[in-house]
């Protein structure tokens, strides 16, 4: 900034009067109104109780966001369940000056005992503020089981999460402590002693205790807190979610009150078993089974029937057979289906829905309900049990769309779940062997030369190599037509003799040793090599498309 006279501007103005203009350098500097004592000892625990010098970087950074600009301040650090003091970094146009100054040795008759200097040295563009109360603070018991989890996840003490175990509930919600009569007894007793500010002095005439009752709800803060400081106006009334509960002791008879919450939300999924599992369920789990009377009895008996006609579906193919209602009926009343079947988490039945007391593995007949899928290595590569679901719950919305936009795309939506080999409705490949209508694999799933006695984990009623064929031969015409052609049966003959040998080379070499829980059977997934190919592939033609764009 360049000197310049008043004089030029105000005419009749002295310039010896006039004030000097001084350079305001543009170094910027962050400033934070830490509402308490900082000396310069302790600026490191300032630093540390506002999270650490790494929080306020992404604060004061020039792009940062809405979620990165808040602090919070810790006066209790060492308490993990304080409430911290919520802050905000606001724009401000603030200079920040340097001040000096010059110590006299006497002291003047005005009483100066200096003189004081000021320089800018720069601009304070950010500021971070503290405007909002400090609230109450919570101290529960330390010696609570909750207490010490907490202590290990801030600790990161893997032997102690690990030994953790849910304690028993306790109805004793309530305890008697002894109290000592006179001017305490006006306050809450479940208040800290030292925030009451009474004390008894020796010299009152002597008090008696008396049992009173002290709340041990052990009721814990969150483990984050709201921001919003205006409370809601609720109008003193009560949770209308909650309600009295009374129920009896057994052994010593007393009735005992406790707050429910009637709206606590109930899992009313399926029962799923492992392929390993021995049994399969032969009803609904009981949390189902107290729902029936809340559901559309139609439905139910359509769906009962459908599972009569045919043991096992998956969604598509389920929903395929039912009107955009009742599809959207049970979709959104979730304990219609639990009510008529369960799910297999792995094997060649994995994600499908079975009958109650049928069981697949006992029926060799069951072949041909085992599913296959193939991820499409155009999609984003995620896992395949989430995609699955994502996939059902958008084909239902699809179904319920195309019935009611008109009878073409309801035909198309009716044979969603079916395969011919010649065209496609989807984009990804999730079929049961019996909707696959395709000549050449219909062969191949109906030929009963290459079956097992026993049924396998992962290949179901086949044996691995004939299974591998049906697999190899599905990938291939289902990706075909993806790309726009339909492959001719005499290219998946050519791909199966040039994949024979290296099939039964990984057959043979393959670990039967499977991880429980996970869901890597009957997926027909491609050997990596490939998969990588495919991906690399799929990834160059978006990019050709993406130029033919742009030109």
């Amino acid at each position: 900034m360049q000197s310049s006279s008043l004089a030029a501007f105000v005419p009749g103005v002295d310039s010896s009067l006039q004030a000097p203009a001084y350079p305001l350098p543009q170094t910027p500097f962050y400033s934070i109104e830490y509402p308490g004592y900082v000396r310069p000892t302790s600026v490191s625990l300032a630093v540390s109780n506002l999270g650490g010098q790494s929080v306020l970087d992404s604060a004061f950074k020039r792009a940062a966001s809405k979620t990165e600009t808040l602090i919070e301040l810790k006066l209790r650090p060492e308490q993990p369940f304080a409430h911290p003091v919520p802050g905000d970094v606001v724009p401000t146009n603030n200079i920040l000056l340097k001040i000096v100054k010059k110590r006299r040795k006497n002291r003047l008759e005005d009483g100066a005992i200096g003189e004081y200097t000021a320089e800018a040295i720069g601009v304070i563009p950010k500021t971070a503020r503290f405007r909002s109360m400090v609230d109450y603070q919570y101290q529960p018991d330390m010696n609570d089981p909750v207490s010490k989890l907490r202590i290990a996840m801030d600790n990161m003490d893997v032997d102690a999460l690990q030994s953790y175990v849910i304690p028993e509930e306790k109805a004793d919600y309530t305890i008697s402590v002894q109290s000592t009569s006179g001017t305490a007894m006006d306050t809450d007793i479940n208040l800290d002693p030292e925030l009451t500010g009474i004390s008894v002095s020796r010299h009152q005439p002597e008090s008696r205790t008396i049992p009173v009752m002290r709340s041990n709800l052990r009721l814990f803060p969150p483990p984050l807190f709201s921001r919003q400081t205006i409370p809601q106006g609720y109008n003193f009334r009560p949770n209308p979610a909650s309600m009295v509960s009374t129920s009896v002791d057994n052994e010593t008879g007393e009735e005992k009150k406790r707050y429910i919450n009637r709206m606590r939300w109930k899992g009313y999924g399926p029962a799923s078993i492992m392929f390993s599992d021995a049994i399969v369920p032969d009803k609904p789990p009981q949390v189902v089974e107290e729902g029936r009377n809340l559901i559309d009895k139609a439905i139910l008996k359509k769906l009962e029937d459908l599972f009569v006609q045919r043991p096992v579906w998956t969604r598509m193919s389920l929903f395929n057979q039912l009107a955009p209602n009742e599809t959207r009926e049970i979709l959104n009343s979730k304990a219609l289906l639990p009510l008529v079947c369960y799910v297999f988490q792995d094997g060649p039945w994995r994600d499908t829905l079975v009958r109650f007391g049928f069981d697949p593995r006992q029926d060799r007949s069951a072949r041909f309900f085992q599913r296959l899928y193939f991820r499409n290595a155009n999609h984003p590569i995620a896992r395949p049990s989430v995609i699955t679901r994502r996939q059902d719950r958008s084909a239902a919305n699809t179904q319920i769309r195309a019935m009611e936009e008109g009878t073409e795309k309801e035909a198309d939506r009716r044979r969603s779940h079916i395969f011919d080999g010649q065209s496609i409705t989807k984009e990804t490949a999730a079929f049961q062997l019996c909707d696959i209508t395709d000549p050449m694999l219909k062969e191949m799933i109906d030929d009963p030369d290459d079956l097992r006695e026993e049924c396998n984990e992962r290949d179901g009623w086949y044996s691995s190599h004939g299974f591998e064929r049906i697999k190899t031969v599905l990938r291939h015409k289902f990706f075909s037509l993806l790309e726009g052609h339909p492959a001719s049966d005499e290219e998946c003959r050519a791909l199966l003799s040039n994949n024979d040998g290296f099939a039964k080379a990984t057959i043979a070499n393959r670990s039967y040793k499977l991880r429980a829980g996970k869901h890597n059977m009957a997926k027909g997934a491609l050997r990596p090599e490939d998969a990588a190919a495919m991906r690399l592939r799929a990834t160059l033609d978006r990019n050709a498309k993406t130029l033919q764009g742009l030109r």
